[in-house]
């Protein structure tokens, strides 16, 4: 989500009397804009297990929605904010959660994949495997138990492996439309269930997207980040 920078000047002279010298403080905030990140692969790079044109309309036309959406509640709190206008920044606070989430798990599930010739697919290793291997069985569990989940999801929404950073232990979760994993979760792995992930390639088929992607899942990426959390 996009950041908040502060930045504060104080105007003061050497001999001003304490009440000018309050009143010359001046605090600003300024924030950055969220941007649409750039994928670290082509658009047809994930073919034959996601199309070339999921990819461009889901990265290009869905998740810039979600930069955009995010941006303008940012801008409606910030202006409530400065207006004392509580009833406005309530009323874009759902905004804020749904665009913010939607912007913060789509930059992970991008970075979540990669080409089957490169990173994508096979099977995890150290640590992260160590930990798959405890806390599920195996791999090929942790896989069946993610496709159930991903399958039980009722509308839209995800299936993340997060890592419980009080515990260290790894769980599945689902969360609704795109509420992002937040507290002591961490999430490692998330797996978009919203039809415009897949249904230009699977039509009604989803059972079969959600094995096909296995075969670009970037392990190593979510090793990185088990070791980081």
């Amino acid at each position: 989500m996009a950041s908040l920078l502060r930045s504060s000047t104080l105007r003061a002279a050497r001999q001003v009397r304490p009440a000018a010298a309050a009143a010359s403080l001046s605090t600003s905030f300024v924030r950055t804009k969220a941007t649409l990140p750039d994928l670290p692969y082509d658009y047809n790079a994930l073919e034959p297990y996601i199309s070339t044109k999921i990819m461009e309309l889901h990265h290009s036309k869905h998740h810039q929605t979600y930069v955009s959406g995010l941006n303008a509640a940012l801008d409606s709190i910030a202006e409530a904010n400065q207006a004392g206008d509580a009833r406005k920044a309530a009323k874009a606070a759902p905004l804020l959660n749904f665009h913010g989430g939607g912007h913060i798990n789509h930059s992970l599930f991008w970075e979540n994949l990669a080409p089957a010739s490169r990173d994508g697919g096979g099977d995890p290793s150290g640590a992260l495997k160590t930990a798959i291997e405890k806390d599920f069985g195996s791999t090929e569990a942790l896989v069946k138990q993610f496709n159930a989940a991903l399958a039980g999801i009722q509308g839209s929404g995800w299936a993340w492996l997060a890592k419980d950073s009080a515990s260290g232990t790894l769980a599945l979760v689902t969360r609704a439309n795109q509420d992002p994993v937040a507290g002591s979760l961490v999430p490692l792995l998330g797996i978009d269930a919203w039809e415009h992930a897949y249904y230009l390639q699977y039509e009604n088929r989803k059972a079969e997207y959600f094995s096909a992607i296995w075969n670009v899942i970037n392990w190593k990426t979510v090793g990185q980040r088990f070791e980081k959390a």
